[in-house]
């Protein structure tokens, strides 16, 4: 009798003959092929955007003039755009320096709320006189964030705790301080609402004479300017190459691993503290319980777009806060719900992100006869 366990499986022949899909992990790739992926995905995005506003009645002759006209090539918009981005590129700077040395922070809310949260101390104690006030609220705020990543970096580096929960979790730590002195102590003794009283002029970040431009976008340039030497032009940035690549190796060659790993780890907790202090002294003007809602998932998502590059992040920054920009003009001028742009903001985002799929990999079909 035929053996019926070794006959092969029905269709299997025709499987053959058809072919299959293969997937070739990709060596290198073209700067102009890697933006035309990126474009490809944008353009994805945006087309199922454009489908749920004309859906949700918005015309369609005036979804281009909210997007691009209005958002980019207009004095209002594009200074709106410069004000969404100054923190983002913060926190996006945060996560590349992290992420270099394969340090998963996903803790970028907390030390965010604790750069606030020194920058308040500051403000609302009148510490020092006025003049240098403000340099003293940045300070704090560096160091606040400095040190709400220290216990992470530690535990990891001395014990080997996995850095996201670790990170993750000291969020809900922070957001819980919050909350529980503008509830209580800090709470604004004018209107009792749940945030601080407001600061004062010499604690507020000045503007740069551009609509409500601030500071806080050259503190952001600035920061851009600093991690791109440090990881581009300084021994301090090679080491970090090593650890990142292989640092049983780094090891191996001398560099000190540890030591690498926590200063870096630490330089991403103070930017974040920054984007506080950005966020405090130059949008909010207070400390609230919302102010850090969503600015760890962006600094997460800048870092990954951007391949942990410095002038990249302030470039997908730059974008990120444009979308943000123009998804609050759409909310207020069309009577969106926030869910909605939120949602249009998520696919765009979300189809950009998945164009890295066909950066990192060539997707191509294998015949049945393996060519």
């Amino acid at each position: 009798m035929p053996d019926r366990a070794a006959a092969p499986p029905a269709g299997a022949y025709r499987a053959r003959r058809l072919g299959r899909l293969n997937l070739e992990v990709r060596q290198s790739i073209g700067r102009v092929r890697h933006a035309a992926f990126i474009a490809f995905g944008l353009g994805v995005g945006l087309a199922i955007s454009v489908a749920i506003l004309l859906a949700a009645g918005v015309e369609a002759a005036n979804i281009f003039d909210e997007f691009v006209v209005l958002t980019f090539f207009d004095r209002l918009g594009l200074s709106s755009v410069l004000i969404e981005c100054s923190p983002l590129i913060l926190v996006g700077l945060s996560a590349a320096v992290a992420f270099r040395v394969n340090f998963w922070n996903i803790g970028i809310e907390g030390q965010f709320f604790w750069g606030a949260i020194g920058a308040t101390v500051i403000a609302i104690f009148d510490v020092g006189p006025p003049a240098t006030r403000i340099g003293l609220m940045l300070v704090f705020a560096i160091v606040g964030g400095f040190l709400w990543i220290v216990p992470p970096a530690i535990f990891k580096i001395k014990l080997g705790v996995n850095e996201v929960i670790s990170t993750l979790l000291l969020n809900y730590v922070a957001y819980q301080f919050v909350l529980n002195q503008i509830y209580g102590a800090w709470q604004d003794p004018r209107d009792r609402f749940p945030h601080s009283e407001a600061f004062d002029a010499a604690e507020r970040l000045p503007l740069l004479g551009w609509e409500k431009v601030h500071l806080g976008l050259v503190i952001s340039l600035v920061a851009v300017a600093f991690v791109w030497w440090l990881m581009q032009r300084s021994r301090f940035g090679v080491y970090m190459r090593f650890v990142g690549a292989n640092p049983h190796m780094a090891l191996a060659a001398g560099i000190p691993v540890a030591m690498t790993i926590f200063l870096a780890v630490g330089l991403s907790g103070a930017l974040s503290g920054a984007a506080g202090f950005v966020m405090g002294a130059a949008q909010e003007h207070r400390l609230t319980g919302t102010m850090a809602a969503g600015y760890g998932f962006s600094g997460i998502m800048i870092a990954f777009l951007a391949r942990n590059n410095p002038v990249a992040v302030l470039i997908v920054a730059f974008m990120i806060g444009g979308l943000y920009a123009a998804g609050q003009s759409v909310k207020v001028f069309y009577s969106l719900p926030q869910a909605l742009v939120s949602l249009i903001q998520a696919i765009v985002v979300m189809c950009v992100a998945a164009s890295d799929f066909l950066v990192r990999y060539r997707v191509h079909w294998l015949r049945g006869d393996g060519r």
